[in-house]
């Protein structure tokens, strides 16, 4: 049995501690302490010395939190992890690869090979990943993440997920989009795709949570309706 590593810290989902050079990042609750790049951390993965539990928790580069999130991680939340990892510009998909490839027959290789074939750094919350990943894993095609849509106007516009063969978008709508200025940007976003012809279905933090059944099927059904063939 391979003991679990102890030099990343995941409670729950949240934020990624960042430590500069020379530093020891201390992960709160539901964080990932990480050393950013050049302060003397490798992409590679390797035993880490014994440190005392009750001391602070060390550093860790990058590649090292991406794999271990990956590894050990549930693959929804571990996916969102890396999203933010590469959406912070901490590590890129060639160092994951790269990564994935040395490291393929350690176990959990596999997996985190998944998770970083799943992961996109385009993802604008651990939400929209959480939602990404939950549709992927219900049998859906993969969604494009922030998918430009150039209307005729020439406004552009990045819907949440797409799927631009069928037209069909999903917007996440967070807690932030109860605020009235977000509220009149979304609606105003939502009318002029549905001009354009795009299917739009919005999904609540409520329905994430307690309703995804139905938030899959409602999905699927939009998506068959355009012409999609499991």
């Amino acid at each position: 049995m391979t003991a679990r590593p102890a030099s990343i810290a995941v409670a729950g989902p949240g934020s990624i501690a960042v430590a500069g050079p020379g530093s020891i990042a201390v992960a709160g609750p539901g964080s990932i302490a990480v050393a950013r790049p050049g302060d003397g951390g490798g992409a590679g993965v390797t035993s880490q010395p014994n440190w005392d539990p009750s001391g602070p928790i060390p550093r860790s580069d990058p590649g090292r939190a991406a794999w271990e999130t990956a590894v050990w991680l549930d693959p929804i939340r571990a996916v969102a992890v890396v999203d933010s990892l590469l959406g912070q510009g901490l590590t890129d998909r060639d160092t994951l690869a790269a990564l994935a490839a040395r490291n393929t027959e350690r176990p959990g290789g596999r997996r985190a090979r998944w998770v970083f074939d799943l992961a996109d750094g385009g993802a604008q919350s651990p939400p929209e990943s959480h939602l990404r990943v939950r549709l992927v894993l219900g049998g859906l095609p993969r969604p494009i993440v922030q998918h430009p849509v150039r209307l005729v106007s020439g406004v552009v516009l990045h819907p949440d997920l797409a799927w631009p063969e069928y037209r069909v978008a999903v917007e996440y709508d967070g807690k932030w989009h109860s605020d009235a200025d977000q509220l009149h940007r979304d609606r105003r976003r939502l009318n002029l795709l549905v001009g354009a012809g795009w299917l739009v279905l919005h999904v609540t933090s409520r329905r994430l949570h307690a309703e995804f059944p139905a938030v899959l099927r409602e999905v699927r059904d939009a998506l068959v309706s355009r012409g999609w063939r499991r």
